[in-house]
């Protein structure tokens, strides 16, 4: 399973949506704090809007610290990246864990600090309210927003 992790980082580095999706389970469950829980082909069409949104742009991924027993794993990685609405740049630290069923990925969430990313993709706004409840609601509901529109083209 270490095989499946390795591969599905190295595909979202070279922002290979099919690869990355070709990893999951039909049934995957995912999570994390900006789009709360997915399941399923959302999933895979969350990897296919960040990677087409990254195309072209200062967009890079570091994975380490894979970590595997028989049903479970965990990785840490981390994103350098640009984020759209305000230019500025963005150093996420996530730590994943992994699920597997039928030798692919059947569950993954992401964990990270959301009042730090907040801070550096907004600035002081960020600062100011990315730890509220209302931030992380309000970030799920614009994020789902994005990929049901992504979804609708």
């Amino acid at each position: 399973m270490k095989e499946i992790i390795h591969k599905f980082y190295t595909a979202f580095g070279q922002l290979d949506a099919d690869t990355m999706a070709a990893c999951y389970h039909d049934d995957i469950h995912f999570e994390d704090p900006a789009f709360g829980i997915l399941k399923g082909e959302k999933v895979k069409n969350m990897w296919r809007m960040l990677c087409e949104s990254q195309k072209g742009k200062d967009f890079r991924i570091e994975f380490s610290d894979i970590k595997i027993n028989q049903e479970n794993g965990s990785a840490h990685w981390e994103a350098h990246y640009n984020f759209s609405k305000t230019g500025r740049k963005v150093h996420n630290k996530i730590d994943a864990s992994f699920k597997f069923k039928d030798e692919k990925i059947i569950r993954h969430i992401d964990s990270f600090n959301l009042h730090k990313w907040a801070s550096q993709a907004m600035g002081t706004t960020g600062t100011l309210i990315g730890w509220t409840p209302f931030f992380k609601k309000k970030m799920n509901t614009q994020s789902i927003a994005l990929l049901n529109n992504f979804e609708n083209k």
